[in-house]
């Protein structure tokens, strides 16, 4: 079996992965971190959770550390489609690089400028950033990428998806022809492919098989339920379940923020993370999950990629991800590191074809949560349950523990419309009492007019109506 001491490595490093308690390298390291070594391009389609991460920074930690660094002139860049995913990575160099005498710089949105561009001008050998935030840089003219010898793309498909590839384009149109490319991607698409062909030299391919598929470590699970079930459903599954800590996925940060708000009034220590927070804010309740103060995270996708926490135990889709390459990363963030892990969907009718897209990717159905178990079968019916409750909810009353059809039968002959007739057998007594009243009114239009002016006196409704004696020259009051 290969390990880290046979890829490589010099020696300051093996003991910064030893440290961590790693010995030996998963396929996409083994395969990658020696051609990487031998400055060749790779295109590496892998999946978040087989340790790609490592399988680029532990040897570009190597090759950094031969050389010097300038001001403004980063050596290396890494590109991330998010800031969490950026900041996770930066992690990882940190700690990997603890024996060697590299400097890296964050380059973010959500946090104020001022640090980064101090940062620069002090000199930086690695470079990890967001296109958003290293474009403002750029054309800002407070960075200058003609020394930066080695590339990183990142999670390629995603900045597809969320629309960077125009910007990736034009950042490498800037770098140096004469560099070493490394691009990963989960999938690869047409225009993915464009774009490695476009900036790759001669790359070497390497593919490894999607955790959805063979990792045997996570137990996955589909459950349906209604739109309005979700919540009861997924209460009754964190008091079922052993929950340690859980991560709750949702599609819309509106979602989440309703999710945690009703979790933390049903009894859960939750928080929650989403894109509309700042990134203080973020790192403030990551960090709560991290060290136990809340135990169980709503997050949208924008934390599905690159969220590193050991020991989640569970994953629970609130909502079936739209796309199904979420799906995978979404349930990534348990079962790491040979632990095990269970990751629960939630399929309401509207998510079929979701779904389906879901099990073509993975490769195979989702298993259905086994309702057989009485543990089992309670979460899984909450949601269909609700409904009835509320049908026979006036039945109940009279019924007791009777079945469904004599609820129906009882209802047949309420007695509600009955009383109903009640008012057409007393219809002529209410017919003379409005003819009465009609008397009663065409009297009171026959009183005095001095009467009627004071009772009426912004008009003539109710005032005499008969013929005008042809004496008069005015109408009659």
């Amino acid at each position: 079996m290969t390990k880290f001491a046979d890829l490589g490595l010099s020696d300051e490093l093996l003991a910064a992965v030893s440290a961590k308690g790693y010995d030996t390298p998963t396929p996409i390291q083994a395969q990658a971190i020696p051609s990487v070594l031998m400055m060749r391009d790779i295109i590496g389609i892998a999946q978040t959770g087989t340790g790609k991460t490592a399988s680029f920074v532990l040897p570009m930690i190597d090759i950094l550390s031969h050389g010097r660094r300038r001001a403004l002139m980063p050596r290396s860049l890494i590109l991330e489609p998010t800031r969490e995913l950026a900041a996770q990575v930066a992690d990882e160099f940190k700690q990997y690089g603890v024996n060697h005498d590299l400097k890296m710089a964050l380059l973010i949105g959500g946090v104020q400028m001022g640090d980064q561009i101090k940062a620069l001008q002090e000199g930086v050998d690695v470079l990890i950033a967001t296109p958003g935030r290293l474009m403002d840089l750029m054309e800002r003219g407070k960075i200058l990428m003609t020394g930066c010898n080695m590339l990183v793309i990142d999670e390629a498909d995603r900045m597809l998806d969320m629309g960077f590839i125009p910007d990736i384009e034009t950042i490498c149109s800037k770098l140096p022809a004469a560099r070493q490319t490394l691009l990963f991607s989960a999938t690869m698409p047409p225009p993915i492919k464009k774009l490695a062909d476009k900036f790759l030299s001669n790359p070497k391919s390497i593919e490894v098989a999607r955790p959805a598929s063979a990792n045997t470590n996570i137990a996955q699970f589909k459950v349906a339920v209604t739109s309005r079930g979700k919540r009861e459903t997924l209460r009754s599954l964190l008091r079922s379940e052993d929950v340690h800590t859980a991560i709750v996925f949702a599609n819309r940060k509106t979602t989440v923020r309703e999710l945690a708000k009703s979790l933390k009034q049903s009894g859960f220590n939750a928080g929650e993370i989403h894109g509309d927070m700042d990134q203080n804010a973020r790192n403030a309740e990551l960090a709560r999950f991290k060290d136990g103060t809340i135990n169980i995270l709503v997050a949208s996708d924008v934390a599905a990629r690159g969220l590193d926490v050991k020991g989640v135990s569970h994953v629970f889709n609130y909502d079936t991800p739209w796309h199904p390459d979420d799906y995978v990363h979404r349930i990534g963030r348990t079962g790491r590191a040979g632990a095990k892990g269970r990751a629960f969907t939630f399929v309401a009718p509207e998510d079929a074809e979701a779904i389906a897209n879901v099990e073509k990717l993975t490769g195979g159905k989702v298993p259905v949560w086994n309702e057989g178990a009485d543990t089992d079968h309670a979460p899984g019916e909450a949601a269909p349950a609700e409904k009835p409750a509320r049908r026979e909810r006036a039945p109940r009353k009279s019924g007791g523990s009777a079945s469904a059809a004599e609820p129906v039968a009882a209802a047949e002959p309420a007695p509600a419309p009955r009383p109903a007739r009640a008012p057409r057998a007393e219809r002529p007594a209410r017919q003379a009492e409005q003819a009465a009243r009609r008397r009663e009114e065409a009297d009171e239009r026959r009183t005095p007019a001095p009467r009627r002016r004071e009772a009426e006196p912004s008009g003539d409704e109710g005032a005499w109506n008969g013929p005008i004696p042809g004496f008069l020259g005015t109408s009659a009051l």
